[in-house]
């Protein structure tokens, strides 16, 4: 990677944009250090991915990865919905918080929908601009051009154009460049190995930001989509946002230095290690889950004859872990009054824990759970 050229600052008046070269070509990893990150990252998703395998109903518990990885994906973009904001229902959310509440919910909506679309697309513009349109739709980037392509210039950081932080390269050759991203991630002839083609594919996405609003999340949630893609894993359980974001001035600042000093190696060490910290974060937490399950399990099994209804609550609150008595009366069929006697027991066994504090319009959360992805 020593003959790396990342491209060209090209001016443009009383700017420089800057043109990246084509990444469609042969690459040669010739850094020990990148070599060794990468087998580790590959051990670590190994591990992460046997959890798809053996904890049942998985499904359960991705929903709240996704959730968290919304939460932190958009809190980057300058969103301050937080995880306890995020669980609630839209109705619940103070009007002027409701559309960073909007927009961590479409980031949810666009990867499961991207997720099903690989079932028929292949891992390609038309369905990055799909997952483009789920995210902007109804907020506030909705007329920024959702699922298409910029045709006009966009900048990052800075009031205006004169003073930012950088200039991407210019509208019209934006269809060139996201087709060279197709044609490599399809050459079948270019050995790279995975996870530095998805490495290098997400620093040149986030290098041409191709759309007008949105970029950083789409280019972001191209990383769980190309492992799944690819069955590096089963399922959509490792994000890089919460890690990205916990490191966002070195993220920033790596990604420029491709830019300015050709130095994708150490753009390439800093993604491996945010692989390997990420699967091990994901391990810890499914650990935690399966340990969290058992105890619940073994709870529940003394409540006799609620313990089927019991269970049907707890498997809702791994998906979503905040419920209220109609809740309850829906997913279990039971009458308002045993709705109320099941919360009852469940708090006094300290599996929930009530959390508005008022006689009237009680809202349960399952702490516990939390607490995991709240760590």
């Amino acid at each position: 990677m020593k003959d790396f050229n990342s491209g060209k600052f090209i001016s443009q008046g009383y700017y420089k944009s800057f043109q990246p070269n084509f990444i469609n070509r042969q690459w040669n990893i010739d850094n020990m250090e990148i070599v060794s990150l990468l087998s580790q990252a590959d051990r670590e998703l190994g591990r992460l991915d046997m959890y798809s395998n053996y904890i049942p109903n998985i499904e359960l518990f991705i929903s709240m990865h996704v959730l968290k990885e919304a939460t932190q994906s958009s809190k980057i973009e300058g969103t301050q919905t937080n995880m306890d904001e995020a669980i609630l229902e839209k109705e619940d959310i103070p009007l002027d918080k409701r559309d960073d509440w909007e927009e961590v919910h479409n980031y949810m909506k666009a990867l499961e929908s991207a997720i099903h679309s690989l079932e028929k697309l292949p891992f390609s513009s038309r369905l990055i601009k799909q997952t483009h349109q789920t995210l902007l739709q109804g907020v506030r980037g909705q007329k920024k051009q959702p699922g298409e392509f910029r045709k006009s210039q966009n900048w990052i950081g800075g009031a205006t154009i004169s003073d930012a932080r950088f200039i991407p390269p210019v509208h019209s050759t934006i269809p060139e460049l996201m087709g060279d991203i197709e044609k490599f991630l399809h050459n079948d002839e270019i050995h790279l190995p995975e996870l530095l083609k998805i490495a290098l594919v997400h620093y040149q996405f986030e290098t041409i930001h191709p759309f007008l609003d949105g970029n950083g999340r789409v280019g972001r949630l191209m990383i769980p989509l190309y492992l799944v893609n690819k069955n590096i894993l089963k399922k959509p359980i490792l994000y890089l946002s919460d890690f990205m974001e916990n490191h966002r001035k070195l993220y920033y600042e790596n990604l420029n230095n491709v830019r300015e000093n050709n130095d994708i190696s150490q753009w390439f060490k800093f993604f491996l290690v945010g692989i390997i910290e990420t699967a091990k974060n994901g391990i810890k937490t499914f650990d935690s889950i399966l340990q969290l399950q058992k105890q619940n399990d073994e709870i529940i099994q003394s409540f006799r004859s609620r313990a089927g209804n019991a269970q049907i609550v707890i498997n809702y609150l791994y998906q979503r872990p905040i419920i209220n008595a109609e809740k309850v009366k829906s997913i279990t069929k039971l009458s308002m009054p045993s709705a109320y006697k099941l919360l009852e027991l469940l708090e006094k066994s300290q599996l929930i824990r009530e959390v508005t504090g008022s006689q009237r319009g009680r809202m349960y959360s399952f702490e516990n759970y939390l607490k995991i992805f709240r760590d």
